[in-house]
């Protein structure tokens, strides 16, 4: 017995320094690990970032594309409309005119015409009246 007693301690002081050898290894891999991890998550994270400005840059100029292609066809239908719109008001006026012309309302332009004519009339009748007062007072 005495043998096993002996032979125990040292047994137990190099188990004993095994283990705290490993517990230092594992300690010692798990920073390299951890430090390890860090540096290419830094890295990973950079390419993920140049990754996606590429991205943007590409798609940026796809969208830009699509923009002028939805305003250029904006910009048609657009002209399209406003013809239509002016087609659409011309026939209007004149079917308005045709119907007030056959009830016999004159159009504002052809009343505010006969306005500057009867000006225009009143203006030479006054005219006229003062020429021939001036001669009926020489008489």
């Amino acid at each position: 017995m005495s043998d096993e007693n002996d032979q125990k301690p040292e047994t137990d002081d190099q188990l004993a320094g095994k283990i705290k050898g490993s517990a230092r290894q594992i300690w010692l891999a798990g920073l390299g690990a951890y430090t390890k991890a860090e540096d290419d998550a830094g890295k990973f994270f950079e390419r993920l970032v140049q990754e996606g400005e590429q991205l943007e840059t590409k798609t940026r100029g796809v969208v830009e594309k699509q923009i002028k292609t939805v305003e250029e066809r904006v910009g048609d239908v657009r002209q399209r409309a406003t013809g239509t719109w002016d087609r659409l008001e011309h026939m209007f006026d004149e079917r308005v005119s045709g119907a007030l012309r056959r009830l016999g309302i004159h159009r504002r332009e052809e009343i505010e015409a006969m306005e500057r004519r009867i000006q225009a009339l009143e203006a030479e009748l006054e005219g006229l009246r003062d020429k021939y007062e001036d001669r009926s007072e020489e008489e």
